[in-house]
């Protein structure tokens, strides 16, 4: 998209136009939070991604090309080290990622300082060892706070989406969702800034306003937690207590207390993250919902990172379901 383009989109908004058109903000990625479901999902896959006394052995291969598959991954990463095991994720975040477990760590540790950056099929990868998510990782994660922005135009882009709401403050990240298989946008994205106060400023200013040919909607994405309330919720909802009190092919997870205004599509767009959702059904009458995973390692997963968020002003309580 070039210039003329985005500014003639700008002019579209109700206000604050001038300076949209003048922002030169650039992309800074914070990602913690989305590290943090990384080395879950791969831990729960079985990945050996170290302890305190020994080092991990997996990777995390992100900003993959949709067409990369599993003996590619062996061949390119091979030249590093042995690899004993990949898989390919094309379900979750906005584009394919993969983990990739070496026969030692010290492997892992090359990929990570010789690959981060390199070229695979024309995508610059990144490249990083999946160990166990620092403190100081989960409270800069929990410092930033997530505006959902819907109803998005095909013409937006990542950095359209960021012009449009850098008047409000500083953002650390802004993104448009693309659909992994299709490589087209889905209509939503996010936009992660330092303070609540500028958050709240940017929703309360852009819901219903003009970007492109459409109206957006803005609203709260789930609400990042306090550094105090990880380390309640990481004791109170240990990964294996959690796995043993269901059966082996219980893949579905309840969803408690909802606000009357959460719908499926939202539901999905928060879940989804987790592993691949089969189906939802979301009884609003009683301010519940079920959602069932392709595997129980994913409706765990959603169950230990979701319970406990807030959604649209509301706590949610997340356990086990059953359809």
């Amino acid at each position: 998209m070039n210039q003329a383009q985005s500014s003639w989109q700008y002019k579209t908004l109700s206000a604050g136009a001038s300076a949209l058109e003048s922002s030169t903000s650039e992309a800074h990625p914070s990602g913690s939070r989305s590290y943090d479901n990384y080395y879950y999902n791969a831990q729960s896959a079985g990945f050996d991604v170290g302890s305190e006394s020994r080092g991990s052995r997996t990777i995390c291969v992100t900003n993959l090309d949709p067409s990369i598959a599993d003996p590619f991954l062996n061949v390119y990463f091979g030249e590093v080290g042995e690899v004993t095991r990949t898989r390919i994720n094309l379900e979750d975040y906005c584009l394919p990622h993969a983990f990739v477990e070496f026969v030692d760590s010290s492997s892992a540790t090359e990929a990570a300082q010789k690959l981060n950056g390199a070229k695979m099929l024309d995508q610059d990868i990144s490249v990083k060892i999946l160990g166990k998510p620092s403190e100081k990782d989960r409270t800069e994660a929990s410092q930033h706070f997530q505006v959902f922005v819907g109803d998005l135009t095909y013409e937006v882009d990542n950095q359209v989406l960021r012009d449009a709401f850098a008047v409000f403050g500083n953002i650390s990240d802004a993104k448009v969702i693309i659909d992994p298989l299709t490589q087209r946008p889905k209509g939503y994205g996010f936009v992660s800034y330092s303070t609540k106060e500028e958050a709240e400023r940017a929703i309360e200013q852009m819901n219903g306003a003009w970007l492109g040919h459409r109206q957006i909607r803005t609203n709260w994405a789930n609400r990042r937690i306090e550094p105090t309330e990880i380390h309640h919720k990481r004791r109170e909802l240990n990964y294996s207590e959690i796995y043993s009190k269901t059966g082996p092919d219980n893949c579905s997870v309840y969803v408690g207390n909802l606000d009357s205004s959460v719908n499926d599509d939202e539901l999905r767009r928060l879940f989804d993250q987790y592993g691949k959702i089969m189906e939802i059904r979301l009884h609003k009458v009683k301010s519940c919902a079920f959602i069932r995973f392709d595997k129980k390692e994913s409706a765990c997963s959603a169950i230990i990172e979701m319970n406990n968020e807030e959604i649209n002003g509301r706590i949610i309580r997340c356990s086990w379901g059953k359809f």
